[in-house]
């Protein structure tokens, strides 16, 4: 019977463990999750690991490969374990983490977000009850956004929590 474990693997190298993997016949889950950053100036969406240095493996190990030869394949440390032997994980665990990130994928974190020009109420921090027009993000947690002070819209970096956003 097929079983889910959980590998930790050598930073950097869970990409390589889990083609290695793959074609051994073990079936592999490596959730990643796409985050927007700067690099360079310029702002980019970028995949990163859910968890880094850990990828899911399910397989049986009476059936093979066994356990040696999976913690043997090149980019693995080992298992995580509890004792001598490899902690089982809940197959119901690594469903939910499937279907979050299948959620994650059609309901991007853009969508959330409004568009430039958009008129946004300020719900709190030093500019609450302001009307101000978006502009554009400021980072992972803050916006950029002009609002009205005394005869000219002013540009004002301003926490995405503090955002009536609905």
């Amino acid at each position: 019977m097929k079983r889910w474990y959980l590998l930790y693997c050598k930073r950097g190298e869970q990409v390589r463990a889990k083609q290695h993997l793959e074609n051994q016949g073990v079936e592999c889950f490596y959730p990643t999750v796409e985050v927007e950053k700067i690099l360079r100036g310029k702002r980019q969406k970028v995949e990163e690991p859910l968890f880094p240095c850990y990828v899911f493996v399910r397989f049986d190990y009476e059936k093979g490969p066994n356990f040696t030869s999976v913690r043997s394949t090149r980019g693995v440390v080992d298992f995580v374990r509890f004792g001598a032997q490899p902690k089982e994980i809940q197959g119901d665990l690594v469903f939910e983490l499937k279907q979050l990130e299948t959620y994650t994928d059609e309901h991007s974190n853009s969508e959330c977000m409004p568009q430039p020009g958009d008129e946004v109420r300020v719900k709190s921090g030093q500019f609450a009850g302001i009307d101000a027009i978006y502009q554009e993000q400021d980072g992972e947690k803050r916006s950029i956004m002009l609002v009205q002070m005394i005869t000219k819209h002013v540009p004002v970096s301003i926490n995405n929590s503090d955002l009536d956003l609905k």
